[in-house]
């Protein structure tokens, strides 16, 4: 059945004010990003001689360290979400490294459903919010360190303002630094959405939040939170800053811990305006822009797409290894598609319950 929406004149205006030229302006973009992407890649696999091979490996070794420890941050929060039940702790990693190898290659965070998908069959009696809710508790240590992460980035001098994305040779993050009013409509319609998701849902809600509120067990233990989850998320960040030390040392641009922090700094960016795979658009954009003053723009561009190449093929093969030999799937659409059928299976089973507590009322 349709329904009538009804717009506000200021939301109707904002839009009218973007114009039939800012909808040719985008494809362009979007058409120039792509051409840096391609020409980018061209002089990386023309350079290959000139990488630091030795830096190169170091800079995986860390990064595989850094998903080692992460995942073990993840293990304990869902152990205290389900401590009943026995698991593996090679399966959540193997979950992990599957959605960070799917992640960079598909747009929106795909990889995290794959990642919650693989993570519910390897628990014993879980549900899909519990062990979401579960994955999600790192988000809080993490904003923190992203947040210092941005700010100390801003503070140096060399990376963009807000005010400046316009600018930005990437058409997503461009395109709403351009048009703020449009942001602003979108991140306000978007929380519509989900206040009236809450609403149709409401019969649900109390249900739905025991399952949440079990997910975020470990925080109810604050000893147990900082020494399960903080610590190891604090040894990741350092891992990870170590691993674009060297990649930056690889790509010849000079390795340092202000780089680094930088390079992470625009991920975060990037992280925000998922329309492209691991943000690459942005993330070229940003850092051409961060390290003009110390290495030329081609060196720069091809650290940026030969970063994420790299980072990208080894988790994707880590997360495929995971796939095959330890869940025994052959695609991540395999997992998918199970997944759909288990929620199928599900909901019937709910229809099903619902029913026969409605004829006993009755009865």
């Amino acid at each position: 059945m349709l329904t009538h929406v009804s717009l506000p004149l200021a939301s109707i205006g904002t839009l009218a004010s973007i114009g039939p030229l800012t909808s040719i302006g985008p494809l362009a973009s979007i058409g120039s990003t792509i051409r840096d992407f391609d020409q980018a890649t061209g002089q990386l696999f023309d350079d290959l001689s000139k990488l630091h091979w030795g830096a190169l490996a170091i800079s995986l070794a860390f990064f595989g360290a850094y998903l080692v420890v992460r995942s073990r941050a993840s293990f304990n929060a869902l152990r205290a979400a389900y401590p009943n039940e026995t698991f593996e702790w090679r399966r959540i990693w193997g979950a992990y490294v599957a959605a960070y190898g799917l992640n960079g290659v598909v747009p929106a965070g795909s990889g995290s459903v794959v990642q919650v998908v693989l993570t519910h069959n390897s628990i014993p009696n879980s549900t899909y919010p519990a062990v979401t809710s579960a994955l999600s508790v790192g988000v809080i240590f993490d904003g923190l360190i992203y947040g210092a992460v941005t700010v100390y980035a801003f503070t140096q001098g060399v990376f963009p303002k807000p005010k400046d994305f316009g600018s930005l040779q990437s058409w997503d993050i461009a395109f709403f630094g351009r048009h703020p009013d449009v942001t602003l409509f979108i991140v306000t319609a978007l929380g519509i959405l989900i206040v009236a998701g809450f609403a149709l849902l409401s019969r649900r809600v109390v249900a739905f939040w025991r399952k949440i509120r079990q997910g975020l067990a470990i925080l109810w233990t604050p000893r147990r939170y900082l020494t399960g989850m903080c610590v190891p998320q604090a040894a990741g960040w350092v891992l990870r800053i170590a691993s674009y030390w060297y990649l930056l040392e690889a790509f010849r641009i000079g390795g340092s811990v202000r780089g680094a922090i930088l390079v992470l700094a625009a991920q975060a960016i990037a992280s925000l305006v998922p329309f492209t795979p691991g943000g690459v658009g942005v993330q070229q954009a940003l850092l051409v822009v961060i390290f003009s003053s110390t290495s030329t723009t081609d060196s720069v561009a091809v650290f940026s797409v030969g970063q994420q190449i790299v980072i990208t093929a080894f988790t994707l093969v880590l997360g495929f290894a995971a796939l095959l030999f330890i869940f025994r799937y052959r695609s991540f659409g395999q997992v998918l598609r199970e997944a759909r059928s288990q929620s199928a299976e599900q909901k019937a089973l709910a229809k099903q319950a619902e029913a026969e507590k409605a004829e006993t009322a009755h009865v």
